[in-house]
């Protein structure tokens, strides 16, 4: 029988996670000398000394809560014993105190991509239909059907036809404080690497979001003169079947364009990977997470661009980030969407406890400090080197903070707003989620999961928590398994099964 094992993340920390499968029972005796004296989950909590009321509970090195009554040596830690602390204090952070040294770079990394005009390279070859109001959307989807079954099976080098869906457009306050963030992310999507300079947007004619707004003067140097755009409430359209046939028609042009493209050798500065966590367990922070953040310092090394986000999921971190920011200035952006996300929280009393799930916590994460914790393990090592704000192209290389929310859907559609190419999602309960502008590699952080979804797990990193395998083996294959994907030589599970979930708006802004 398999000894019974606990992790303690840092030798301060006065509990310890169960790494037992299932749990361990009340009684169970460690080699240390511990027995406990409750039955406690998996990947929950156990307190490795008595704690006094009101006393500090350390994980990771830090406090995540303050005990609401005594808890004996060997009791469960859960979340109706502990007290979320206050968040760090904005004006009293650290300030570019601790910027690491620059890693020694990584010569000679390549994958196989599509370049485009602008200089960007896709690690898929895709045609986008892009609506500019919700009423449009089931056309173009129908539309988009006909075109995978009739059209795309002739242009052997376009991977699929995605119709961009979502629901803005019209009965919102399109001129609004905030609405600026679902017009630039509608914007930056059509620019995505992935769709090779050659979307087509599909408009009603009413919608207060006119194309124009979506295709400014100048945006779009690489549609040449003409803008492929089709208003169903144009004249010419006399039938359904007439839409339809018009957008076809389009979409026909713009596949002969993107069957031209090959893919060619390109070193790893050229991709744009995403970072995310969703149905988060206590293991993340410890197996997946921190494989994923050596990953990004090899990516970062190689020169690419690794995006973390998921504002609410860092905001109790925030010290750690500021500290590591490369000069003042970034430190300050980072800290100017801490501050605008809070007064965006504050607006509808929304508080802290909002986040994590019901799923979170039965993976054993008490709270969000515990959670942001893990979650900010996903950034690596390296300095920060830039902060942009929802819905904005990154621009720079390095390590990046794109601001979002933390919903995963949310999330995974700002990235892509951002130019992510590539996406590696971590999970410990578990989720089929993936996308289908840019291919998910999903990492699991139990051993457990990954057996239980073969077909929907890509790598399992909980073999970390039971010494199989450390960080850094586990970091590595990411870091390979990224440029296989992108490269087309290995395909995601996400991707074999189709499983591709919408894009969704970030809306700050009124609904009329």
């Amino acid at each position: 029988m398999p000894q019974p094992l606990y992790i303690r993340t840092h030798p301060r920390d006065n509990v310890g996670i169960i790494v037992s499968e299932g749990g361990l029972s009340s009684g169970t005796s460690f080699a240390s000398g511990l027995v406990l004296v409750d039955a406690v989950p998996e990947a929950h909590k156990v307190a490795l000394t008595a704690i006094g009321r009101g006393e500090p509970i350390l994980r990771y090195g830090v406090v995540i809560g303050y005990a609401a009554a005594p808890i004996a040596r060997g009791a469960w830690v859960h979340a109706d014993l502990m007290r979320l602390p206050q968040p760090p204090n904005l004006d009293q952070l650290p300030i570019s105190t601790a910027i690491p040294e620059p890693l020694p770079p990584l010569e000679g990394r390549t994958f196989e991509g599509f370049v485009n005009e602008d200089g960007s390279v896709g690690t898929k070859n895709i045609l986008g239909i892009t609506t500019t109001v919700q009423c449009v959307a089931p056309t173009v989807e129908y539309a988009a059907k006909r075109i995978k079954a009739e059209l795309l099976p002739r242009y052997r080098n376009v991977d699929d036809v995605i119709a961009i869906t979502h629901a803005y457009g019209c009965g919102v306050a399109i001129e609004a404080s905030g609405a600026e963030i679902p017009i630039r992310t509608l914007r930056n999507l059509i620019l995505n690497p992935n769709l090779g300079g050659a979307p087509l947007v599909v408009s009603l004619g009413c919608e207060k979001l006119q194309p124009e707004k979506l295709l400014p003067d100048g945006a779009f140097p690489i549609l040449g003169a003409k803008p492929y755009v089709v208003r169903l409430q144009d004249e010419q359209h006399r039938s359904f079947e007439g839409m339809v046939t018009n957008i076809m028609q389009m979409a026909e042009e713009r596949l002969q364009i993107l069957d031209q493209r090959k893919r060619v050798t390109r070193p790893a500065s050229d991709l744009v990977v995403g970072l995310q966590c969703g149905g988060s367990d206590a293991f993340s922070g410890v197996t997946a997470n921190p494989a994923v953040g050596y990953a990004a310092d090899l990516l970062v090394r190689s020169g690419a661009t690794v995006m973390f986000s998921e504002i609410t999921e860092v905001r109790d971190a925030i010290g750690i980030l500021t500290a590591r920011a490369a000069n003042q200035e970034i430190a300050h952006e980072l800290i100017q969407q801490m501050a605008w996300y809070d007064r965006y929280l504050e607006r509808d009393a929304v508080d802290r406890s909002a986040n994590p799930t019901p799923g979170n916590k039965k993976g054993g994460l008490a709270n969000v400090v515990e959670k942001a914790l893990g979650s900010v393990a996903k950034a690596g090592t390296t300095a920060i080197a830039g902060v942009f704000g929802p819905g904005e192209r990154v621009t720079k290389n390095g390590l990046i903070f794109a601001a979002t929310p933390a919903s995963d859907f949310i999330c995974g559609t700002l990235q892509l707003a951002a130019s992510m190419n590539m996406h590696v999602f971590t999970t410990g309960r578990g989720t089929p989620y993936g996308l289908a502008m840019a291919p998910v590699i999903k990492v699991a952080s139990r051993t457990s999961l990954a057996r239980q979804w073969p077909d929907l797990i890509d790598i399992d990193a909980g073999s970390i928590a039971t010494g199989g395998a450390t960080v850094r083996e586990v970091g590595e294959q990411i870091f390979q398994t990224i440029l296989d994907v992108a490269s087309g030589r290995r395909k995601t599970w996400a991707d074999h099964w189709g499983l591709h979930n919408e894009c969704v708006l970030f809306n700050p802004a009124p609904i009329t």
